[in-house]
């Protein structure tokens, strides 16, 4: 009987924490991209749990798609920030061009990076992939945050993982407010081999402003 019943309140804290979770990472997303629709946040979720969209089979198909978007892109254009966590659980990382553009990051490492995170996705089904998803639905309904064409993009979401399919591309409101460009790299990739870079050119110009700060003599 006790047992039982420990098993029964660690399910129950599971699924609260999950759903904590979840909310606490639509709500950042609703707050960080005002104009974002459900597309959007289906989007994140799919790449922290799928990866990216499409297998690389072609490397060099890769680095002119690459090469081309950071030549079309404008650094000023893109978001503030250098990377972001994907979905609820984060297992997924995009990094955005940025970090390329403003040679934090080498372009031919992080194509080297996408494509090994691509590779080493495994084939997952879009069955599984439509049980998360629909747990993740399901709060957001609760959390009754009003989303422009909600209902819409919705039903386009299940349709599509109806017919076996899962990638979407990201809504118009949404490219055209944030202009996302990035790339898709696993977590453990990221963080070994991307992140430390970010992280030094950062401790770089925190104290590249200390020394700037003139020092203030306290007053007698």
């Amino acid at each position: 009987m006790k047992r039982a019943l420990f098993v029964f309140v660690a399910i129950l804290f599971g699924v609260s924490s999950d759903a904590q979770k979840i909310s606490r990472f639509v709500a950042q997303q609703v707050a960080t991209y005002p104009r974002l629709r459900l597309l959007d946040i289906y989007k994140s979720c799919f790449q922290d749990y799928m990866g990216a969209e499409h297998l690389v089979a072609d490397t060099s198909s890769a680095k002119d798609y690459l090469q081309k978007e950071l030549a079309l892109v404008e650094r000023d254009a893109l978001m503030p920030w250098l990377y972001e966590y994907c979905g609820v659980k984060g297992r997924h990382v995009r990094v955005s061009l940025r970090a390329v553009k403003e040679g934090l990051v080498p372009e031919g490492l992080l194509l080297d990076a996408f494509v090994r995170s691509a590779a080493g996705v495994s084939k997952k089904k879009v069955s599984k992939w439509r049980k998360e998803w629909q747990k993740i639905i399901a709060r957001i309904e609760k959390m009754n945050l009003r989303l422009p064409q909600f209902d819409a993009d919705r039903q386009f979401i299940d349709s599509l993982l109806l017919e076996g399919k899962y990638a979407i591309s990201h809504s118009p409101d949404y490219r055209e407010a944030y202009s996302p460009h990035y790339r898709i790299v696993e977590r453990r990739i990221f963080e070994r081999e991307i992140k430390p870079l970010l992280e030094a050119e950062c401790r770089q110009k925190v104290e590249n402003s200390s020394r700037k700060t003139p020092l203030r003599v306290p007053a007698k």
